[in-house]
Protein backbone atom coordinates (compact mmCIF):
# COMPACT_ATOMS: atom_id res chain seq x y z
CA UNK A 1 0.00 0.00 0.00
CA UNK A 2 1.45 3.22 -0.95
CA UNK A 3 2.06 6.21 1.18
CA UNK A 4 0.01 8.90 0.58
CA UNK A 5 1.79 12.42 0.24
CA UNK A 6 1.27 15.46 2.38
CA UNK A 7 -0.53 17.18 0.05
CA UNK A 8 -2.81 13.77 -0.74
CA UNK A 9 -3.76 13.73 3.13
CA UNK A 10 -4.96 17.34 3.18
CA UNK A 11 -6.65 16.89 -0.27
CA UNK A 12 -8.85 13.94 0.75
CA UNK A 13 -9.65 15.68 4.27
CA UNK A 14 -10.53 18.78 2.79
CA UNK A 15 -12.68 17.20 0.55
CA UNK A 16 -14.19 14.69 3.11
CA UNK A 17 -15.12 18.09 5.15
CA UNK A 18 -16.87 19.31 2.23
CA UNK A 19 -18.68 16.55 1.64
CA UNK A 20 -20.47 16.52 4.96
CA UNK A 21 -21.50 20.39 4.55
CA UNK A 22 -22.92 19.47 0.80
CA UNK A 23 -25.03 16.78 2.42
CA UNK A 24 -26.34 18.82 4.81
CA UNK A 25 -27.43 21.13 2.01
CA UNK A 26 -29.03 18.17 0.06
CA UNK A 27 -26.92 16.99 -2.34
CA UNK A 28 -25.41 13.74 -3.13
CA UNK A 29 -21.69 13.81 -2.60
CA UNK A 30 -19.01 11.55 -3.41
CA UNK A 31 -15.11 11.33 -2.98
CA UNK A 32 -12.89 9.86 -5.27
CA UNK A 33 -9.04 9.69 -5.08
CA UNK A 34 -8.37 10.25 -8.74
CA UNK A 35 -9.39 11.00 -12.48
CA UNK A 36 -10.29 6.81 -12.80
CA UNK A 37 -12.11 6.45 -9.75
CA UNK A 38 -13.80 9.72 -10.77
CA UNK A 39 -14.81 8.63 -14.33
CA UNK A 40 -16.19 5.29 -12.71
CA UNK A 41 -18.25 6.77 -10.44
CA UNK A 42 -20.07 8.95 -12.53
CA UNK A 43 -20.63 6.33 -15.23
CA UNK A 44 -22.37 4.72 -12.47
CA UNK A 45 -24.38 7.93 -11.71
CA UNK A 46 -25.76 7.80 -15.13
CA UNK A 47 -28.58 5.20 -16.19
CA UNK A 48 -27.62 3.38 -19.38
CA UNK A 49 -31.29 4.77 -21.20
CA UNK A 50 -30.60 8.76 -19.72
CA UNK A 51 -30.53 11.41 -22.73
CA UNK A 52 -27.34 12.94 -21.60
CA UNK A 53 -26.14 16.09 -22.71
CA UNK A 54 -23.24 18.71 -21.16
CA UNK A 55 -22.20 22.32 -19.89
CA UNK A 56 -18.76 23.53 -20.71
CA UNK A 57 -16.49 22.00 -18.78
CA UNK A 58 -12.78 21.06 -18.94
CA UNK A 59 -12.97 18.77 -15.47
CA UNK A 60 -15.35 16.66 -17.31
CA UNK A 61 -13.02 16.27 -20.52
CA UNK A 62 -10.18 15.64 -17.96
CA UNK A 63 -11.12 12.62 -16.81
CA UNK A 64 -12.47 11.11 -20.00
CA UNK A 65 -16.46 11.35 -19.08
CA UNK A 66 -17.07 13.49 -22.72
CA UNK A 67 -14.92 10.68 -24.44
CA UNK A 68 -17.57 7.72 -23.08
CA UNK A 69 -20.65 9.83 -24.09
CA UNK A 70 -19.63 10.44 -27.40
CA UNK A 71 -18.62 6.27 -27.93
CA UNK A 72 -21.84 5.38 -29.16
CA UNK A 73 -23.52 4.03 -25.62
CA UNK A 74 -25.29 6.79 -24.77
CA UNK A 75 -27.97 8.77 -26.35
CA UNK A 76 -26.58 12.40 -26.21
CA UNK A 77 -27.27 15.66 -26.91
CA UNK A 78 -23.90 17.13 -27.93
CA UNK A 79 -23.84 20.99 -29.31
CA UNK A 80 -20.54 20.30 -31.01
CA UNK A 81 -22.53 18.50 -33.30
CA UNK A 82 -24.70 21.44 -34.89
CA UNK A 83 -23.84 22.78 -38.41
CA UNK A 84 -24.97 26.62 -37.74
CA UNK A 85 -25.41 28.81 -35.21
CA UNK A 86 -29.30 28.43 -34.92
CA UNK A 87 -28.78 24.88 -34.61
CA UNK A 88 -26.46 25.41 -31.97
CA UNK A 89 -28.97 27.47 -29.98
CA UNK A 90 -31.40 24.91 -30.62
CA UNK A 91 -29.72 22.17 -28.70
CA UNK A 92 -28.33 24.01 -25.81
CA UNK A 93 -32.67 24.62 -25.20
CA UNK A 94 -32.69 20.83 -25.63
CA UNK A 95 -30.34 20.33 -23.07
CA UNK A 96 -32.14 21.43 -20.64
CA UNK A 97 -34.42 18.85 -20.74
CA UNK A 98 -32.22 16.17 -20.93
CA UNK A 99 -32.34 13.31 -18.21
CA UNK A 100 -28.34 14.09 -17.01
CA UNK A 101 -26.48 16.90 -17.35
CA UNK A 102 -22.64 16.90 -16.48
CA UNK A 103 -20.65 19.99 -15.68
CA UNK A 104 -17.86 20.75 -13.04
CA UNK A 105 -18.52 23.84 -10.63
CA UNK A 106 -16.04 27.04 -10.94
CA UNK A 107 -15.65 27.20 -6.85
CA UNK A 108 -17.30 25.24 -3.55
CA UNK A 109 -17.07 26.63 -0.79
CA UNK A 110 -16.00 24.62 2.41
CA UNK A 111 -19.80 24.65 4.14
CA UNK A 112 -20.99 23.45 0.96
CA UNK A 113 -22.04 26.25 -1.68
CA UNK A 114 -21.57 25.80 -5.24
CA UNK A 115 -20.90 29.31 -7.47
CA UNK A 116 -20.53 29.45 -10.92
CA UNK A 117 -20.09 31.78 -13.90
CA UNK A 118 -21.49 31.57 -17.14
CA UNK A 119 -21.83 33.69 -20.50
CA UNK A 120 -24.83 32.43 -22.09
CA UNK A 121 -26.39 30.91 -19.01
CA UNK A 122 -26.96 27.61 -20.27
CA UNK A 123 -25.01 25.78 -17.59
CA UNK A 124 -26.52 27.60 -14.41
CA UNK A 125 -30.10 27.41 -15.89
CA UNK A 126 -29.18 23.70 -16.24
CA UNK A 127 -28.29 23.72 -12.59
CA UNK A 128 -31.52 24.95 -11.52
CA UNK A 129 -34.07 23.10 -12.95
CA UNK A 130 -34.77 21.35 -15.79
CA UNK A 131 -32.74 18.35 -15.95
CA UNK A 132 -33.48 15.25 -13.18
CA UNK A 133 -30.02 15.02 -12.00
CA UNK A 134 -27.06 17.17 -12.48
CA UNK A 135 -23.22 15.66 -11.75
CA UNK A 136 -20.76 17.93 -11.13
CA UNK A 137 -17.17 16.63 -11.66
CA UNK A 138 -14.86 19.06 -9.26
CA UNK A 139 -10.75 18.84 -8.16
CA UNK A 140 -9.64 20.13 -5.09
CA UNK A 141 -8.46 22.94 -6.38
CA UNK A 142 -11.93 24.18 -6.40
CA UNK A 143 -12.75 24.01 -2.92
CA UNK A 144 -12.27 27.70 -0.66
CA UNK A 145 -13.33 28.74 2.41
CA UNK A 146 -16.27 30.80 2.14
CA UNK A 147 -19.26 31.80 -0.51
CA UNK A 148 -17.29 35.06 -0.64
CA UNK A 149 -14.01 33.19 -1.34
CA UNK A 150 -15.78 31.51 -3.88
CA UNK A 151 -16.98 34.23 -5.99
CA UNK A 152 -14.20 35.70 -6.21
CA UNK A 153 -12.75 32.41 -7.18
CA UNK A 154 -14.67 32.35 -10.18
CA UNK A 155 -14.38 35.82 -11.07
CA UNK A 156 -10.68 36.81 -10.29
CA UNK A 157 -9.54 32.98 -11.40
CA UNK A 158 -11.73 30.56 -13.23
CA UNK A 159 -13.70 33.28 -15.77
CA UNK A 160 -10.26 35.21 -17.14
CA UNK A 161 -8.88 31.92 -17.61
CA UNK A 162 -11.61 30.86 -19.49
CA UNK A 163 -11.71 33.92 -22.02
CA UNK A 164 -8.24 32.60 -23.33
CA UNK A 165 -10.39 29.25 -24.47
CA UNK A 166 -12.36 31.77 -27.17
CA UNK A 167 -9.34 33.79 -28.41
CA UNK A 168 -12.03 35.64 -30.20
CA UNK A 169 -13.34 37.26 -27.58
CA UNK A 170 -12.24 40.83 -27.24
CA UNK A 171 -12.34 41.51 -23.15
CA UNK A 172 -9.67 42.85 -20.56
CA UNK A 173 -8.91 39.93 -19.20
CA UNK A 174 -7.89 38.51 -21.91
CA UNK A 175 -5.44 41.15 -22.30
CA UNK A 176 -4.58 41.31 -18.42
CA UNK A 177 -5.43 37.89 -17.05
CA UNK A 178 -7.17 40.03 -14.49
CA UNK A 179 -11.06 40.78 -13.89
CA UNK A 180 -11.67 44.51 -14.98
CA UNK A 181 -15.54 44.19 -13.85
CA UNK A 182 -15.98 44.66 -17.48
CA UNK A 183 -19.74 45.56 -19.29
CA UNK A 184 -17.85 44.02 -22.42
CA UNK A 185 -19.96 42.42 -24.98
CA UNK A 186 -17.83 39.64 -25.06
CA UNK A 187 -17.78 38.96 -21.37
CA UNK A 188 -18.06 35.31 -19.64
CA UNK A 189 -19.31 37.20 -16.31
CA UNK A 190 -23.06 37.66 -17.61
CA UNK A 191 -24.58 35.10 -15.21
CA UNK A 192 -23.67 34.46 -11.40
CA UNK A 193 -25.22 31.88 -9.22
CA UNK A 194 -24.81 30.02 -5.60
CA UNK A 195 -26.51 26.95 -5.15
CA UNK A 196 -26.87 27.12 -1.39
CA UNK A 197 -28.86 24.07 -1.29
CA UNK A 198 -30.16 21.18 -3.66
CA UNK A 199 -34.02 20.88 -4.01
CA UNK A 200 -35.21 18.14 -4.57
CA UNK A 201 -31.98 16.81 -2.59
CA UNK A 202 -30.31 14.42 -4.08
CA UNK A 203 -30.93 15.64 -7.61
CA UNK A 204 -27.48 17.37 -7.76
CA UNK A 205 -24.83 15.07 -7.41
CA UNK A 206 -21.17 16.21 -6.49
CA UNK A 207 -18.21 14.19 -7.17
CA UNK A 208 -15.08 15.74 -5.39
CA UNK A 209 -11.44 14.87 -6.54
CA UNK A 210 -8.34 14.47 -4.98
CA UNK A 211 -6.43 16.05 -7.92
CA UNK A 212 -6.56 19.29 -9.49
CA UNK A 213 -8.95 19.31 -12.59
CA UNK A 214 -10.08 22.42 -15.13
CA UNK A 215 -9.91 25.88 -13.93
Amino acid sequence: MMTKTPIQSRSEAACKTVLKNLERRGFEAYYCEDKAAALAKALELIPVEDVVSWGGSVSIQEIGLLEVMRSGRYKIIDRETAETPEQRTDLLRQALLCDTFLMSSNAISEDGQLVNIDGTGNRVAAMVYGPKSVIVVAGVNKLVKTQADALARARMIAAPINTHRFPQLKTPCIETGLCADCNSPDCICNYILTTRRCKPAGKIKVILVGENLGY
